[in-house]
């Protein structure tokens, strides 16, 4: 079964479109959203979090949609999210406190936990903490109230590398049952080449593309060599190439049955290079 459908959801803010998104994602998986700024990664996390309403199309999560059984997925999804969504001018044994009352699995231990664990005191007024501390104790609340799903938007680039380390290890754990899933927004596209299963790429509020790991790596090469030999390459396989000084790259669609000029230089591409040369290319993937 999976954990989340989207079927043609459309939904507009201002001079801001998101267009015909459609995906699943099922249990017991990491699904990593990846865009530049303003490509609607937030706006689709605001969506899934039912925050926002959709203007078409369906969304389904934990098989249900937000319109007969709100306050029941709300309880099973757990979030860190850019907003401040706690209050500021009291500490965060408080908060956990407040905004507990809202999830019936709330464990005020369980907080403390990782509390202790992220090194955040308790007896401290949120702000009086740092934004990658209060991102910190956002990450906490959210796993406190035991989630099945946990939505999360740009945490880590507050976060110093050693602890990055542990987050990431967090959520390798929390879907090893394969009941668990996540969803990670994020513009640090080294993020997704460690934990993501999935890739959806947004750009201009459109999917690019949705893919598993394994599929994305099959699917992309980056080529490298002379300029007249990339241009012997077919033109509907070249996503985009760059002609530099002294040699020319080139993004292709690959298949495992093509075969290169052998003076070429061939290597699978890492996310960041994927998402430069179809930005590059206009967005098409």
């Amino acid at each position: 079964m999976e954990m989340i459908r989207l079927d043609s959801v459309d939904k507009k803010i201002g001079t801001f479109a998101l267009h015909h998104m459609s995906f699943e994602l099922p249990k017991g998986y990491i699904l990593g959203i990846v865009g530049r700024n303003g490509a609607g990664k937030t706006t689709l996390l605001h969506l899934l979090l039912g925050l926002y309403r959709q203007d078409a199309g369906d969304i389904t999560v934990f098989g249900k949609s937000y319109k007969e059984a709100e306050k029941e997925i709300k309880n099973s999804i757990g979030y860190v999210l850019v907003e401040e969504m706690f209050c500021m001018d009291i500490n965060l044994e408080q908060n956990g406190e407040l905004f507990g009352k809202f999830y019936e699995a709330y464990d005020r231990k369980v907080l403390q936990e990782y509390c202790e664990r992220f090194k955040l005191d308790m007896k401290k007024k949120l702000r009086h903490l740092s934004k990658g501390e209060q991102l910190k104790f956002q990450f906490a609340f959210a796993l406190s109230h035991k989630p099945e799903l946990l939505i999360l938007d740009e945490p880590t680039a507050n976060f110093d590398p050693e602890f990055r380390d542990e987050f990431f290890s967090i959520l390798t754990e929390f879907v090893q049952d394969g009941e668990h899933s996540v969803i990670l927004a994020t513009h640090l596209t080294q993020d997704l080449d460690k934990i993501a299963d999935y890739v959806l790429m947004m750009d201009k509020g459109r999917a690019v593309f949705y893919m598993d790991k394994e599929q994305l790596n099959e699917t992309y090469r980056l080529v490298g060599g002379e300029d007249y030999k990339l241009n012997l390459l077919a033109k509907d396989k070249v996503v985009y190439k760059e002609k530099g000084e002294f040699g020319s790259k080139a993004l292709v669609r690959h298949s495992k049955y093509r075969e290169y000029d052998a003076s070429l230089t061939i290597h699978r591409p890492s996310m960041e290079e994927i998402m430069y040369y179809i930005i590059k290319g206009g967005g098409h993937a």
